[in-house]
């Protein structure tokens, strides 16, 4: 399992409708990415207390390559909303969870 972490720019001058449109773009990468076999949870939005146009969506997939795939094929979906309401294209990492003790002795 890794975590799929999207870094999502908002144009300024959208800011006041940063979950508004963030819902609309949910609503349009959701529901493939729900019924792929590699779906193993929800995403959640993450909006930066400092930067408010900065949002992380965060979710569980079971391979990086099964998610590239999703998200190659995810570009008709979402051009438009990305051309019209974000800064650049959405940024995509790959991160794999690194085991630790939870209550080490110090």
């Amino acid at each position: 399992m890794i975590t799929v972490i999207e870094t999502w720019r908002i144009k300024d001058e959208y800011t006041d409708r940063v979950h508004e449109l963030m819902q609309q773009m949910d609503n349009k990468v959701g529901p493939p990415a729900h019924e792929h076999p590699a779906f193993l949870g929800h995403a959640t939005f993450l909006q930066y207390e400092k930067e408010p146009n900065k949002v992380l969506v965060m979710y569980p997939w079971r391979s990086q390559a099964e998610a590239e795939e999703l998200i190659a094929g995810e570009g008709p979906l979402i051009n438009e909303f990305e051309a019209k309401y974000c800064e650049a294209p959405r940024e995509v990492a790959y991160l794999s969870e690194v085991p630790h003790a939870h209550d080490m002795e110090g």
